[in-house]
């Protein structure tokens, strides 16, 4: 029996149209990259997109040589310096706001894109012309699907294994997606109340509801070395803040979305599991995790006194 999922028509999205996609049409992407003490990332990051002749990074006001080394190795990159971190979705607001291409491809600094890859995210674009946004499988750092989807926004795992075919999805990864510039604008972007995390979960909701559906385009694929971004020399600070923003953004998505107020009863709840695993997590030598949970911790403590 075959397990895997199964090709899906957009929901909305008329018969396929085939339509060649040729060696000028990544001048139709601009890239964008928000960095916050990414230095580490760089050189991947410029060999995989020496072909793309639109790049936008953005920095969140990085300590380290972000900046300098992407002056060297990106040299086609438009580069945006914040003072201070603004959070992702802001970020690539910034970004947004100057692209003029027909599409934005959004693009973690941890994350590679082959040109090829983006030539077959630009045929899928073709073939659905009614679609707002296509996402890449992903490919973890040991070589494997990553999954970077969801069929249904109530689901994580799949049933089946990997996608064999293009799939109507409800959810693709803010780490490398293919957006219709003229969606984002009529969306307004990303929500900026959401700081880290969720902010992807949010706009694909959005862009579904009001632009188009989502696709999920196999054939391309795109590295995902998950959280490399924050293994700079400034690990434990960076764990911390995504700790802390993440169950932030937890409360934030529920409010907005499940029309649910967070009480203090389950925000005290979430601090109290947060502080044990982080105590658990500092017994077994485990500093990244251990300061993650302190950021949770933190996180509905400062969320239930707002």
């Amino acid at each position: 029996m075959n397990t895997k999922a199964q090709p899906v028509m957009p929901r909305d999205a008329p018969a396929p149209v085939d339509a060649a996609v040729t060696a000028d049409d990544l001048a139709s992407i601009t890239v964008v990259v928000v960095t916050f003490e990414s230095a580490h990332c760089v050189p991947e990051l410029a060999q995989s997109l020496a072909a793309f002749p639109q790049v936008i990074v953005v920095d969140n006001g990085s300590a380290d040589d972000t900046l300098a080394a992407v002056a060297q190795q990106l040299p086609q990159a438009r580069s945006i310096a914040n003072g201070r971190n603004l959070g992702f979705g802001a970020a690539n607001n910034r970004a947004f706001a100057v692209a003029r291409t027909e599409f934005v491809m959004l693009l973690n600094p941890d994350c590679t894109m082959t040109p090829e890859a983006a030539h077959t995210l630009l045929a899928a674009a073709r073939r659905y012309p009614t679609a707002s946004a296509i996402g890449p499988q992903l490919i973890d750092r040991h070589g494997g699907p990553e999954l970077g989807y969801r069929m249904r926004l109530d689901r994580w795992k799949p049933k089946g294994g990997p996608a064999e075919g293009d799939l109507c999805v409800e959810f693709l990864s803010g780490a490398c997606m293919l957006i219709r510039r003229d969606a984002l604008q009529h969306i307004g972007g990303f929500d900026e109340d959401f700081f880290l995390y969720q902010e992807d979960h949010d706009l694909c909701i959005r862009l579904a509801r009001d632009c188009g559906a989502l696709v999920l385009c196999p054939a391309a694929r795109a590295t995902h070395q998950s959280r490399r971004s924050s293994a700079g020399r400034h690990r434990l600070r960076a764990e911390y803040i995504r700790g802390y923003h993440h169950i932030q953004s937890k409360f934030i998505f529920e409010r907005k979305h499940g029309g649910m107020a967070v009480s203090r009863l389950v925000r005290l709840r979430y601090g109290v599991a947060a502080g044990l695993e982080a105590i658990v997590r500092a017994a077994l030598l485990d500093g990244p995790r251990a300061s993650r949970a302190l950021g949770r911790m933190r996180g509905a403590w400062d969320y239930a006194s707002a």
